[in-house]
């Protein structure tokens, strides 16, 4: 399925069974990628050193049956069973669950809230407010505030795990899969094949993301598909030809026989079992791309069996064979029949770039909503793809995952390392998923507590488990995801620290336009043509920086538009509920862009006319209810008012209409409003364009002389609209450099005037994020003292 925008905000409802069966194949190659290839390397993992393979076979029927019961209780059981539930919009993942849990309590860090955000029909909440106000939990989490700081730590080390992820993921897969090569080569023909073969291909893989994965998408799921098939049929050969009874081994208390015998070192070999679950959370994380049908279906039907029945295979072939040299190990490959070992080597090449694929795109995802929500420095996003909506490349994160990556492999150079190192980031950003589960469960399902502990308890005790084994590997490998997740939370949580102060600083120094005007009065503050767009992070007042630009160069636009580009804790804004717009002063208007956490920001030429369109609507709808006000007919409070362009009911009643557009060009036809006679409408043609926007004033339907009055100053404004934009149109960007206040700890002044300060030098602008072309942009210098 191409995620189109919004493929998930729609109420869950039935799908016709082609549609689900259509999207079930294509969630192959995009969500079971990474759990595919998983058995390449898990009881090669698992037998590295900490047990020995047996001829009394009790740690191989042991390893298979912790496999089957862990890939049934986790990925089956809690994910696909309850988990997927937990959709916001559609969406999934640990934003979606944090998004969720923000709107249904009051615990979001995040700055410039506001209650028009509530009104957004995606702002969809679970039952009533007055239901949710009685929640004991709610007035909780509400009342300690360090709980908000505590909920938001935890959901940045699951993104910080994630990345890691994509780290360490590309690098055991593909390692993985070339190492079969150890069958086939001398010792040290193996020794310099694999390393150099396994880098070659994680530079090409990384190199092609610049290009995007449309063009080869439509082989992912046949590449995927042929190997979970080509999988099972050789479990099912291993497992007829070795040992049909080697479904026995799925018996639970072959598990306690395993840790009885192999005891503290058997708790350890569960690092490496707890590999089989790698790549469930793209289940998760994917939600948005496909339907929760489609991945349930997927999942039960092919993928699940088709791991069991490798698992199985491969448990078979070794319970007939204990003896191995030291070339060839344990592994997924001594399993496979020499006579099919070469196609299989290529297709499991092939289905680890995939899977590696898979987590690349995802870490590009989780890294863009950090960056929406004020939790990462910005980072230019390339969008690979103008037709399918989700597909984004970050070229700066891209080449540092690539050169991690390489690192991992060239010096760790085994499987066990990589694996330890692996396994950490999977069960973390599992037991984050757990907590805040627990969490919805109690907010927005309005479960019991008890119930929702029930399911921490359980779920959380088999993660917990499977974490201390990964953590008492702290010196072999483990250690990577752990100091990879300390630099990027001081990186995160510092940027979002300060990000927050700043804003704080924004509005104890802001100013009324009123206050500037009058000043200007006595400075000769003068209005030069064109449209002036004010960027902040303020919804209400003056921006300190622009008040002192003022007062030192006293001139600004003949339309001033203070612009907030904002995020909110919804997963999609529909675009006719983007815009917010109101009046502050004589020409003067605020617009408040409001995006969801994975909402894709449009270009400068398509922003900049629907703002105007949308000046030009509020304009007519202002003064209609301005006509309103003063006939006693509607009680309409002007000061500091917002209206929704595009949504709102009483403009459709009215019948204002924000304009249209028509482009030879583009094939578009002008709108039946918009085409209105010439005489009765104005027409902007801005010069590099060839679109054409046309404001229609509609006919009042009160008396001839106040129609003819508010007309004609909705005519002269209109006017002056076009007029400035004709002009050209400059935007205004802050320039920020932060330091501290004098007598500030040693430890602020380390996070803030050193980290931050050199993470804002080092990273993108505020105008490559909002795509601002160079020669419209004007820079004003702000210094905050913190």
């Amino acid at each position: 399925m191409d995620p189109e925008f919004g493929a998930g905000m729609a109420p869950r409802k039935r799908e016709p069974w082609r549609t689900t069966l259509l999207l079930a194949y294509q969630s192959l190659g995009v969500v079971y990628g990474d759990l595919s290839i998983s058995p390449l390397y898990v009881y090669k993992s698992t037998f590295a050193e900490d047990i020995t393979h047996s001829e009394t076979n009790e740690e191989i029927y042991g390893a298979l049956s912790f496999v089957f019961w862990t890939l049934t209780l986790i990925p089956l059981i809690k994910y696909v069973t309850l988990v997927l539930r937990a959709d916001d919009n559609g969406e999934g993942g640990t934003f979606a669950l944090y998004s969720l849990i923000c709107r249904h309590a009051n615990v979001s860090l995040l700055p410039n809230r506001q209650v028009a955000d509530e009104e957004l029909s995606t702002y969809k909440l679970e039952c009533s407010p007055e239901v949710a106000g009685r929640s004991r939990v709610k007035e909780w989490l509400e009342k300690h505030k360090r709980l908000h700081t505590a909920l938001l730590i935890m959901v940045m080390i699951g993104t910080c795990m994630v990345i890691g992820d994509g780290v360490l993921t590309p690098a055991i897969s593909v390692f993985s899969a070339v190492s079969g090569l150890e069958l086939s080569l001398s010792k040290d023909q193996h020794e310099y094949a694999v390393i150099p073969i396994t880098c070659a291909i994680l530079v090409f893989l990384f190199a092609l993301q610049h290009y995007g994965t449309h063009r080869v998408g439509f082989l992912f799921a046949p590449i995927v598909l042929c190997w979970l098939l080509c999988m099972s049929a050789i479990g099912l050969y291993n497992i007829i030809r070795w040992n049909p009874h080697i479904y026995q081994a799925l018996n639970p208390s072959y598990m306690i026989t395993f840790l009885k015998k192999t005891r503290k070192s058997g708790w350890m070999s569960l690092g490496g079992i707890l590999l089989c679950m790698t790549g469930s959370e793209a289940m998760f994380a994917d939600l948005g791309h496909f339907s929760y049908s489609a991945i349930q279906l997927a999942f039960t039907s092919l993928v699940y069996p088709s791991l069991i029945l490798g698992y199985m295979g491969q448990a078979a072939y070794l319970s007939k064979h204990h003896k191995f040299d030291a070339s060839n190990q344990i592994g997924f490959y001594i399993a496979v029949p020499e006579s099919v070992r070469w196609p299989v080597l290529v297709l499991a090449i092939l289905a680890s770039v995939v899977g590696s694929q898979a987590i690349i795109s995802g870490t590009f995802s989780i890294i863009n909503q950090s960056q929406s929500l004020s939790c990462f420095p910005r980072v230019k996003v390339v969008h690979t793809s103008a037709k399918i909506h989700g597909q984004i490349y970050i070229p700066e994160v891209n080449w540092m995952l690539m050169i991690l990556c390489i690192a991992v492999t060239v010096g760790f150079r085994n499987t066990k390392h990589m694996g330890n190192a692996s396994g950490l980031a999977v069960i973390t950003v599992m037991f984050v998923t757990t907590c805040l589960m627990s969490v919805v469960m109690m907010l927005c399902w309005h479960r019991s507590p008890l119930l929702a502990l029930a399911f921490f308890l359980f779920f959380g005790s088999i993660e917990a488990l499977y974490f201390s084994a990964s953590l008492i590997k702290f010196l072999e490998g483990a250690w990577v995801p752990i100091l990879l997740s300390l630099i990027l939370l001081a990186v995160m949580f510092v940027w979002h620290h300060t990000t927050i102060k700043k804003y704080e600083y924004d509005m104890h120094n802001k100013v009324t336009l009123e206050w500037l005007l009058a000043l200007g009065d006595k400075l000769g503050v003068v209005r030069v043509p064109g449209i002036g767009l004010v960027y902040t992070d303020l919804t209400s007042g003056v921006p300190a920086n622009f008040s002192r630009f003022v007062t030192n160069l006293p001139a600004f636009h003949r339309v001033l538009v203070f612009v907030c580009v904002k995020s909110v804790p919804v997963p999609h804004v529909l675009p006719a509920e983007r815009y917010l717009v109101g009046r502050v002063g004589h020409r003067s208007y605020r617009c408040i862009v409001r995006y969801g956490y994975r909402d894709v920001h449009q270009d400068v030429d398509s922003f900049e006319t629907e703002l105007v369109e949308s000046l030009a609507a509020f304009i007519k709808l202002d003064a209609l209810f301005r006509c309103s006000d003063a006939a006693g007919e509607v009680d309409y409070e002007r000061e500091n008012a917002l209206t929704v362009i595009g949504s709102n009911p009483l403009r459709r009643h009215l019948g204002i209409m924000g304009g249209g557009y028509d482009d030879s060009h583009d094939g578009v036809s002008p709108s039946s409003d918009a085409a209105e006679d010439s005489a009765n409408g104005i027409e902007m043609a801005p010069a590099p364009k060839t679109k054409r926007v046309r404001f229609a004033v509609e006919e009042s339907r009160r008396s001839p002389a106040a129609a003819g009055e508010v007309d004609e100053r909705v005519l002269e404004e209109l006017h002056e609209l076009c007029e400035a934009r004709e002009s050209g149109t400059a935007f205004i960007l802050g320039h920020s450099h932060v330091q501290t206040k004098p007598g500030s700890s040693l430890l602020k002044k380390l996070a803030v005037g050193v980290v931050y300060n050199f993470l804002r030098r080092n990273c993108r602008g505020p105008d490559v994020v909002l795509r601002v072309p160079p020669a419209s942009l004007l820079e004003v210098g702000m210094v905050y003292v913190l």
